[in-house]
């Protein structure tokens, strides 16, 4: 993820997490806050229901009280009910609903200990009907407003009700009168408009559903209507609070917070992509002018203006490349006397390994005119071509290194005829050198002053491993080996090396020779690289030293 990127999430982010936490936290805060609200009503509504029911029930008492006061002094109740007059009958009969009407009451019945209904002002056809379950009930719960069903000539008629108990002439009687609920109490409790007040009369636990607030005050219930025994249960007064005005009011919060909260996204998105880029442009141009240093470019130029961390580390850049560039002329000068130095090494070497067979030559020449001086003749044709042959070499050397290029002149060459020049160069006193040649052996395909190097190279190694001891010998042998390639063996019967001798063997100045260079093997594994051949070396310490050199023939090509 690149920079830029990183940046413009980040401004996101640092926008957006506030914003969505303040949009939850005040829609989760004004949903609790609201909600207790709204309990806290229900609550105040459901006391104030308690107060109001309490209220009814005095005032449902005291109208029967009054009412029982005079009915005790009513002497035409008195002769209807304790002497059964027929001239009265009609004024029993018709006396409770009057009485009903008088006191503003919605139920109204008389009735004797036995609890025969004498006079009824909801239902006048009751007379006479047994009822005793009315007062036995109210009369067992008192002080306490009771909700009562019953029947009326039209519908059923819930109503509060109480009791009041008179004697007549000794005798008792009960006076049981209500208000209607449904339609002349609940309109007056649900005083507040969000606020609902309904009964419930089934007596099972309020199931308070999603989405709504319920309060419930309980009265007994008396319902007239239904079989003994299954009469009296619980009723209630529920106070119902609809929270769909805090869900309108949640929900339009969310779309304001929603549509706050885009406006700032996409400020936002603006910004962080106008900032990202205002930031990351001088950082983009500062890397593609990092990018396009290197030893062979360190022209690049990174003056700047900026007072800020990009003009900071611009100024860093400008001053590394100025480094880079004194460092690179310090290291190409260092490169160049290095390479001169190895260039004359290697010159060196090679030399001495051509001025070898001369030197031999000389020697052998020097020793025969001392001792046999009539055979100097016959000595130096024989070892003429020994001589030719280093002159050359020395002169193609010369050539090569004048150049200052040892790139392959790449022909056909005869390895034995090399191996021949080789062998007479490198004779030394006391030296036992053999040769073994394979017929027909096919050319080989590289540079012929190549090969020589490397077998002037790896056959003095030998011969230098093995001077000095006894049985000392050197066998060069020649073969045609499989897939187009001629294999020359070079084994000496030296002390032979360690792996870990074997190792360093072909690095650059490593020598285990008193004087010697260290150049000899490093430059056989950079030239038979360069003819595409192979190198092997199999020793091991006491054993001797076995050198395997494959290169391609002629009609091999250039396989590598």
């Amino acid at each position: 993820m690149s920079f830029r990127t990183r940046l413009f999430l980040a401004i996101l982010l640092a926008v957006g997490l506030p914003l969505g936490a303040l949009a939850w936290g005040v829609g989760h805060e004004l949903g609790q806050r609201v909600t207790a609200q709204y309990q806290q009503r229900v609550s105040s509504l459901a006391s104030i229901i308690e107060a109001d029911l309490a209220r009814e029930s005095g005032t449902v008492a005291s109208r029967l009280s009054a009412l029982s006061a005079e009915l005790g002094r009513d002497n035409r109740i008195r002769l209807a009910v304790l002497q059964s007059d027929p001239r009265y009958r009609q004024y029993l009969l018709d006396y409770a609903g009057a009485a009903m009407r008088l006191a503003g009451l919605s139920m109204l019945q008389f009735q004797d200990s036995a609890g025969r209904i004498l006079s009824s002002g909801h239902f006048r056809n009751q007379f006479d009907q047994l009822q005793p379950e009315l007062p036995r009930e109210l009369g067992s719960i008192r002080d306490t407003l009771v909700l009562v069903r019953t029947r009326t000539p039209d519908q059923p008629l819930v109503a509060l009700a109480r009791l009041d108990s008179i004697r007549i002439g000794g005798r008792p009687f009960t006076l049981a009168g209500g208000i209607e609920a449904e339609h002349r109490i609940l309109p007056a409790l649900a005083s507040d408009p969000e606020l609902t007040v309904s009964i419930s009369y089934s007596g099972a636990p309020l199931d308070s559903a999603s989405g709504r607030v319920l309060r419930a005050v309980s009265l007994p219930y008396l319902d007239l209507l239904q079989p003994a025994g299954q009469q009296q249960s619980i009723a209630k007064f529920v106070v119902d609070q609809s929270l769909e005005p805090l869900v309108a009011l949640r929900r339009g919060v969310t779309l304001w917070f929603v549509a706050a909260l885009a406006l700032t996204l996409l400020g936002a998105v603006l910004v962080a992509a106008w900032l990202s880029a205002v930031v990351s442009r001088p950082i983009r141009e500062l890397a593609q002018k990092t990018a396009e240093i290197d030893l062979d470019r360190l022209d690049q130029s990174f003056d700047t203006d900026r007072r800020d961390e990009i003009g900071a580390l611009s100024r860093l850049l400008g001053g590394m490349t100025s480094r880079l560039r004194s460092s690179s002329a310090k290291l190409r000068e260092a490169e160049r006397r290095a390479a001169v130095g190895d260039l004359a090494r290697q010159v060196n070497h090679d030399i001495k390994n051509g001025l070898a067979p001369i030197r031999n030559v000389l020697r052998h020449l020097t020793q025969t005119a001392r001792e046999e001086p009539g055979a100097m003749a016959e000595i130096y044709e024989s070892r003429r071509g020994t001589l030719e042959s280093s002159v050359e070499y020395l002169d193609t050397l010369a050539r090569q290194y004048d150049r200052l290029s040892a790139g392959p002149d790449r022909g056909p060459c005869d390895v034995n005829a090399i191996v021949e020049q080789v062998v007479r160069g490198s004779l030394r006193d006391g030296a036992v050198l053999q040769r073994q040649l394979a017929e027909h052996l096919p050319s080989v395909m590289g540079d012929c002053l190549m090969v020589r190097r490397v077998l002037e190279n790896v056959v003095g190694n030998a011969l230098d491993s093995t001077a000095g001891r006894p049985g000392g010998a050197v066998i060069v042998s020649t073969e045609a080996s499989a897939e187009d390639r001629v294999q020359i063996t070079v084994a000496d019967t030296g002390p032979g090396m360690t792996e870990a001798e074997l190792q360093r063997a072909f690095d650059d100045f490593y020598s285990t020779k008193p004087g010697g260079s260290g150049l000899g093997l490093s430059i056989v594994r950079r030239l038979i690289m360069d003819l595409n051949g192979a190198l092997r070396v199999e020793t091991a310490p006491g054993a001797g030293t076995r050198v395997v050199i494959e290169l391609p023939t002629t009609s091999g090509g250039t396989q590598a």
